[in-house]
């Protein structure tokens, strides 16, 4: 079987003409146009056996026009010159009948992006369906030698995007990524792991399978123990679910309004400003925006065009910024900072093992599962433990444990972490594991 070929609909080369051929057909005032194109494919498989082959392309190219502060928005799936000149015209007819904007920012200028080029390997864009299904062979096979049921997925993506105005913005970058997900059950226990790279040659396919499902044959006939507070070690993916929720919510606009946990209040509740300067956590909580990290080496700029280059979040336990969308710094006379992503928190030369080996009685927590808001100002969040959950008992794991559900004041939490761990990637972020003091569980679940 030969290698599947690249197709992304387009090159940059292309990507870039079609864009310049969109704004020359413009009669608005101004033009701005995006273009994304992606190949996907994902396989599934469930009970050690594949279940699902999935090969998908697809195209769009999104056309906003502006008159004065009236704009409106157009797309299309087709790349004849001719759908894109409709859909600028749609734009254009859209536009002229929209109310005013109140929030309405002229275009962005011409900006310039850095000079590295994103992470695109060629192994991964061209991934045949044979190697990916002799990959999953590997998988169930040692699923079923152990005696587990195993299921999960394996994906690659290549993806292009490419924006441009009138006022003479040009942005193009390509990128790829591969994905395992691996999920191991037999009888009442189960565990699950996931990991992500630019390069299918970057997984660690095999040596995340052994260790779920080694921690799936540990985690049966859990115990319940009682639910309060406890120390506890992250798993650097189940980190990975909470830490995030504390990055989305350093808005500026939020804070600013009194909406947020990083809002500063007279003592009426009035607004007076935000928290930015202040030791909010722990002096270890490092964080940082990094789309050039090396296990990310993602895009150069965001959809609207500004640069996506490396800005602190966190240092040294201290808020350094909150993300201003550029209507509201120009408002706050402040420098607009694109969107809080990729996030990278710095961790340690430490393991996961040497986090649980320093704690005489606390929780191992390999996955944090439905988190949701409970209180938004403040930050508290609930969720539930899933996939293997233990005790830890004199440094060392001492049995399995009932799930929990956890109510927990996230900003509390990052002040509460005492030790981390190695970083890796989980998902598009980089994130240690951690151990946190006085962690709330509330009640113990049903769930497995």
């Amino acid at each position: 079987m030969t290698l599947t070929t690249i197709n992304t609909f387009v090159t940059q080369k292309e990507a870039l003409a079609l864009i310049d051929f969109a704004i020359a057909q413009s009669q608005a005032d101004g033009i701005f146009v995006s273009l994304s194109a992606s190949e996907t494919a994902l396989s599934r498989f469930s009970e050690n056996q594949i279940s699902q082959n999935v090969r998908k392309n697809t195209f769009s190219l999104t056309v906003t026009s502006y008159f004065g502060k009236r704009s409106a928005s157009a797309s299309t799936t087709e790349l004849d010159q001719d759908a894109i000149a409709l859909t600028v015209k749609r734009s254009e007819d859209l536009a002229s009948i929209a109310p005013e904007d109140p929030e309405w920012v002229e275009l962005l200028p011409k900006q310039t992006y850095s000079d590295r080029t994103p992470a695109f390997d060629r192994a991964t864009a061209t991934l045949s369906p044979l190697r990916k299904g002799e990959i999953i062979q590997q998988v169930c096979s040692l699923s079923k030698d152990a005696g587990v049921n195993g299921s999960g997925t394996l994906s690659f993506q290549v993806s292009l995007n490419a924006i441009g105005n009138s006022a003479g913005l040009r942005g193009c970058d390509r990128t790829t990524e591969a994905d395992f997900s691996f999920t191991a059950r037999i009888d009442n226990g189960s565990s699950w792991n996931r990991c992500t790279a630019w390069s299918i040659e970057q997984l660690p396919i095999v040596e995340l399978t052994e260790k779920v499902i080694e921690r799936a044959i540990a985690s049966r006939n859990s115990q319940a123990v009682e639910p309060g507070d406890y120390t506890v070690i992250f798993e650097p993916s189940a980190f990975a679910s909470l830490l995030p929720w504390v990055i989305w919510n350093l808005d500026a606009r939020a804070a600013d309004e009194g909406r947020s946990f990083m809002s500063l209040s007279d003592d009426s509740g009035k607004p007076i400003g935000n928290k930015v300067g202040e030791q909010l956590f722990n002096p270890i909580i490092q964080v940082q925006r990094n789309a050039a990290h090396p296990l990310l080496q993602g895009g150069r700029f965001f959809g609207g065009g500004l640069s996506n280059e490396n800005l602190d979040i966190v240092k040294d336990g201290i808020p350094q910024t909150l993300a201003y969308s550029r209507y509201w710094a120009r408002e706050q006379g402040k420098e607009p900072t694109g969107s809080m992503y990729p996030l990278v928190m710095t961790g340690s030369d430490k393991t996961v093992a040497d986090l649980i080996a320093s704690t005489e009685r606390g929780i191992f927590v390999s996955r944090a599962w439905y988190v949701r808001y409970v209180n938004p100002r403040t930050l508290e969040v609930t969720g539930m433990t899933r996939d293997g959950t233990f005790l830890i008992e004199n440094g060392k794991i001492s049995h399995p444990i009932k799930n929990l559900r956890f109510n927990q004041c996230l900003p509390e939490m990052l002040k509460n972490v005492v030790a981390l761990s190695q970083a890796k990637r989980c998902g598009g972020s980089v994130i240690p594991g951690c151990k946190v003091e006085n962690f709330h569980f509330s009640s113990i679940t049903d769930s497995i």
